[in-house]
């Protein structure tokens, strides 16, 4: 599984106009979206497709046969619109043990004004250090940004160029994911016959579509909803701060729905998404809904239920995952002034009532999110459900720092130390601090 490297300098150029195409690889379903980009207009969509799937499980390849058939039809669907051939795609993971991290490294100045080479030597010992401490521990680098230089013990400066120092330290947030889930999932992508350019965490890229830069700035929290994963990402101070995926979604709810009232899961489906809702209301208890049978065939008629029945079902199981969602919250530490945003994204974000239900649970502010920054985005895919496609598009069309594509020179100067109070923690410590 590899990867184009490039220097620093590269990896912050944009380029010329080019096709970039994604592929959104769900529990639920696969879809695909080719657009054209130049890395300073918005990208323009020529092409899209969806094809529902069952091949993964808990955002994990299960079934490779399923997996790899959802994917070819998703992009053929999405090439024939475009009127273009695929080569390589970006392509997103929302499970397989995704770790969220800090590392920290310092180098010395002597004093001198910070160069483009001291920068350069920071940032590459920084990618040594990581390229070492992962490969020990068996894992995959999906993501490795900068996020907060220290200058003299002076943190939070976002340029440091130009500056005179004697130390210069940066904390560089790593995200990571167990190898076996990451290989498998190129694997499936490619007997598609389709490229991987990148894998892209499903938080980051649901996140690039649904967030503006103020809300990076203040602090928010995106809980994007799948079917079988649910994944919060938080920012703060315009950067990624923390990235945790728990193993529950919208899936959940229909399949408790299904054993509820005992129906089948697409007719369970249907229920939660047409008559269904995360709040309530006192004509739930006498408005009367229909739940067709488990096997029709067998004679057996259809129930009528009050709705405020299945209305109980769906606030179970959203109780059960926003629990889960608050202590991820508090893990991370998006706490006090700097975490009251929240923004609700994903499949099951297009429930009725939900962030009513979790501005209740979590005591902050929700807003539902849906992408945005794309031109000619299908009406179709322009639901929360399909936020972590928009934003693999997105993703793949900005030019950015990470150093998990970045080549690893030969650092010049002195060794790189371990910086001082490193983590999330000084993240937010230093964005509450400008609050």
């Amino acid at each position: 599984m590899a990867v184009a490297v490039l220097n620093p300098t590269q990896l912050l150029k944009p380029r010329a106009e080019r096709v970039i195409a994604a592929i959104d690889v769900g529990s639920s379903k696969v879809a695909a979206l080719v657009a054209m980009a130049d890395g300073q207009d918005q990208p323009r969509v020529i092409g899209a497709g969806v094809r529902a799937s069952n091949g993964l499980k808990r955002g994990l390849v299960a079934d490779m046969a399923k997996t790899e058939t959802a994917i070819r039809a998703a992009m053929m669907q999405a090439e024939k619109a475009a009127g273009v051939e695929i080569e390589s795609v970006i392509v997103n993971l929302s499970a397989g043990g995704l770790d969220s991290d800090v590392t920290s490294v310092e180098i010395d100045i002597a004093g001198h004004r910070i160069s483009e080479e001291d920068m350069g030597s920071l940032l590459a010992q920084g990618r040594a250090r990581i390229d070492e401490t992962i490969s020990k521990a068996g894992r995959t680098t999906l993501h490795a940004e900068p996020t907060l230089y220290t200058v003299d013990g002076l943190d939070g400066v976002t340029n440091p160029r130009g500056f005179h120092a004697n130390r210069l330290a940066v904390d560089i947030h790593v995200l990571t994911a167990a190898t076996p889930p990451c290989r498998n999932l190129d694997l499936a992508v490619r007997n598609a016959h389709l490229g991987v350019e990148a894998i892209v965490a499903s938080g980051v890229a649901a996140s690039a579509s649904v967030l503006n830069d103020e809300e990076r700035e203040l602090g928010v929290a995106v809980i994007e909803i799948g079917a079988g994963v649910t994944t919060v990402a938080v920012h703060g101070g315009g950067m990624l701060a923390g990235l945790v995926s728990l193993p529950m979604g919208a899936g959940d709810i229909t399949a408790d729905i299904a054993a509820s009232f005992g129906t089948r899961r697409a007719a369970a489906e249907r229920l939660k998404t047409l008559s269904g809702a995360a709040t309530t209301s006192p004509r739930d208890n006498h408005d009367m809904i229909e739940v067709p049978p488990l096997d029709p065939e067998d004679g057996q008629e259809a129930r009528r239920v009050p709705r405020s029945e299945l209305n109980a079902v769906i606030r179970a199981r959203l109780d059960l995952i926003f629990g889960e969602v608050e202590q991820a919250l508090k893990d991370i530490g998006f706490t006090g002034p700097a975490g009251r945003q929240v923004v609700l994204t994903g499949g099951g974000a297009e429930l009725r009532g939900i962030a009513d239900f979790a501005q209740g649970v979590l005591s902050r502010n929700v807003r539902i999110g849906r992408p945005r920054g794309l031109i000619g985005l299908p009406e179709a895919q322009s639901t929360a459900a399909f936020a972590t496609l928009a934003g693999l598009i997105l993703h793949g069309s900005q030019p950015r720092l990470d150093l998990a594509r970045m080549a690893v020179p030969r650092s010049r100067g002195a060794p790189a130390r371990d910086a001082p109070k490193s983590g999330f923690f000084r993240l937010f410590d230093h964005l509450k601090r400008q609050i």
